[in-house]
């Protein structure tokens, strides 16, 4: 007779395949792996000790990237003036509808908003603290919470109500100084998506219609979910001087005069997070990359009730060996069996196990099984470090190649409107040429559910139909449904 599983061992599994039914494999993961959980307030999430861990990752790697470069961190209220939102009409208008409202005020105070991001009351701020050519480049940034109320569906890391993320905001002297430091970190953000996070993307700027509220362009990383919808990974605004002039953002240059400054604005949140879950995750749970993993190795022993000290001792040794190295764990829990404790790992996505038992501590060896493609081999101890440091780097490097494999294999050019409605309808990212116009760019996105996720930088080589209107253009598109 099969043997009936405790409430406890039904947590260990997914009850669902990632290809059978992607949107309640994802749920599954995120919830039983412990990243995230749903929270008793409609639209919101709890981002768990092992989601939040993650994301300290991702903050970490990056906090340092930016210091390198220049950004100091700061912190602004949560509130905005409503006066602040309503002095830039386009930027306040394109927030209108997520913009959730304090409706408790003392009397005769004004109305507050909740930070559906936080242009305005920095940029009152910087219009007190700049008035000298010598305060320029300004580069503050945060790590903080927006708010923006969302009527869509939840999706945990993907659309809630609240998120974390970091929003960057510059100020330059000169328009080239400006178009700089938005190549600078969307570069940054590049490198660590596909460094850490090891997801491909395609960078490139918005259309119109996509663009920042108030920015002249935008420049975002998209990349592609296994479901084929995109998935917007970051995004840096060259906000010109409209902002500036707005807010008086003014300083004396250096010949005497006094001028508007150039600005940027650029983030990326939590929604990281869930692209990892989708694209490096299967059937068992979560794979997470090394080099993002709170937990690299964990050390699993398997013993009796006769060589439990033994076996624990030794468990021990190893991980002493190997702490300050890697991020290492040693899972010594009485309650649980080896083979649930396997489960478990697998689903929080831990990139190597290490098994040791009785006749391992004879051979003077653990054996060693990746996540990424279960390959498992008996390793000696003296060369145990070395093993590691180079599994590791090959669980990296094989999760960007499948990624990148998959990002490439289902990204298809589409010559005319009926190849890229069938590539959208197929869940593809498809590659088209497009005049520009935002009638036809409408058209696409009313009759596909499909926008356009990005346009690259270079030129096409050659000029190309559009997939619309047939009209010559050298502009290539990337179209895809998104979350």
């Amino acid at each position: 007779m099969k043997k009936k599983k405790s409430q406890r061992e039904e947590v260990a599994e997914l009850k669902v395949s990632k290809s059978r039914d992607f949107s309640e494999w994802y749920n599954q993961v995120v919830q039983k792996a412990g990243l995230a959980d749903y929270a008793p307030i409609s639209g919101c999430m709890i981002i768990r000790p092992y989601g939040f861990a993650v994301w300290e990752k991702i903050q970490g790697w990056l906090d340092r990237e930016l210091k390198r470069t220049g950004v100091e961190n700061a912190y602004f209220p949560i509130f905005i003036p409503e006066r602040f939102l309503k002095r830039e009409s386009e930027h306040f208008e394109g927030f209108v509808p997520e913009v959730a409202w304090i409706e408790k005020m003392d009397e005769n105070e004004e109305r507050y908003a909740l930070r559906p991001t936080s242009e305005t009351i920095m940029y009152d701020a910087y219009s007190k603290w700049i008035r000298s050519w010598r305060d320029l480049p300004l580069r503050i940034n945060q790590w903080n919470n927006i708010v923006r109320w969302e009527v869509k569906a939840t999706r945990l890391f993907l659309r809630t109500r609240e998120f974390l993320w970091q929003e960057g905001h510059t100020v330059h002297s000169t328009g080239k100084e400006c178009e700089e430091e938005v190549l600078l970190r969307a570069e940054q953000y590049k490198k660590l998506v596909e460094t850490r996070l090891a997801i491909p993307v395609v960078i490139g700027k918005k259309s119109k219609s996509e663009t920042f509220a108030g920015a002249l362009y935008t420049i975002a990383l998209e990349a592609l979910m296994p479901d084929g919808k995109g998935l917007q990974m970051g995004t840096s605004h060259n906000l010109g001087q409209h902002f500036a002039k707005v807010f008086g953002i003014r300083f004396l240059d250096r010949d005497g005069e006094k001028k508007h400054a150039w600005q940027t604005s650029w983030g990326l949140s939590t929604r990281t997070i869930g692209a990892l879950a989708m694209v490096h995750g299967d059937d068992k749970g979560l794979v997470l990359p090394p080099r993002i993993a709170p937990i690299q190795v964990i050390i699993i022993p398997i013993y009796d009730n006769k060589t439990k000290g033994k076996v624990l001792k030794e468990g021990g040794k190893v991980r002493r060996k190997l702490e300050g190295k890697f991020e290492v764990h040693l899972d010594d829990r009485d309650s649980y069996s080896p083979g649930w404790k396997f489960n478990e790992w697998e689903l929080k996505g831990v990139p190597v196990r290490l098994e040791i038992g009785p006749k391992d501590i004879r051979k003077k060896q653990v054996v060693l099984v990746r996540r990424d493609n279960g390959v498992k081999k008996p390793v000696k101890e003296k060369g145990l470090v070395k093993e590691l440091e180079k599994t590791l780097e090959a669980v990296q490097e094989n999760l960007f190649s499948k990624a990148r494999s998959f990002l490439n294999a289902n990204t298809k050019y589409a010559k005319n409107f009926r190849e890229l409605e069938r590539l959208i309808k197929n869940r593809k990212m498809a590659r088209a040429y497009w005049c520009g116009s935002e009638k036809c760019e409408g058209k696409i996105k009313e009759k596909t559910g499909a926008t356009i996720r990005c346009i690259k930088e270079e030129s096409a080589k050659k000029e190309g139909k559009c997939a619309d209107c047939g009209k010559q253009s050298k502009t290539i598109a990337y179209f895809a449904k998104a979350y």
